[in-house]
């Protein structure tokens, strides 16, 4: 398979059929289930969750600047997002339009007079009567 270039554009319509010819050429296609896609991303996340465990808020901010943690910290932010790219192919969802279109959502949920500077969930806030 050809090697991308590392600093192109993200390009997810790209990346799903370079990992979609990167499975079918290693017949992984047949363990690449929605179920199974999904457990792999979960267990990606887990070890990204792993390199921040125990670590105190000013320590986790520190990890950026210190190359060999970052790098580490790179390579399960990509895994993560392999996998989720993997997993919307198979399950035929448009990554780029899903992730517009929730934005949007959130706009709508999250209006900055009621959202801003706090943590609270959209349920949480109370909104006036129209």
């Amino acid at each position: 398979m050809k090697r991308q270039n590392v600093n192109s554009k993200l390009d997810i319509k790209k990346i799903q059929k370079w990992l979609r010819n990167f499975a079918k050429e290693r017949d992984w296609e047949q363990y690449h289930t929605p179920k199974n896609l999904v457990m792999a991303i979960g267990g990606e996340v887990g070890e990204l969750t792993e390199l921040f465990q125990w670590l105190t808020d000013v320590e986790a901010d520190q990890v950026k600047r210190k190359t060999s943690d970052l790098q580490k910290v790179a390579d399960e932010v990509a895994d993560v997002a392999a996998y989720l790219i993997r997993f919307s192919d198979v399950m035929g969802i448009d990554l780029e339009k899903a992730i517009w279109a929730k934005l949007h959502k959130n706009v709508e949920k999250y209006p900055v007079l009621l959202a801003k500077g706090n943590a609270k969930k959209y349920t949480e806030f109370k909104r006036r009567q129209k």
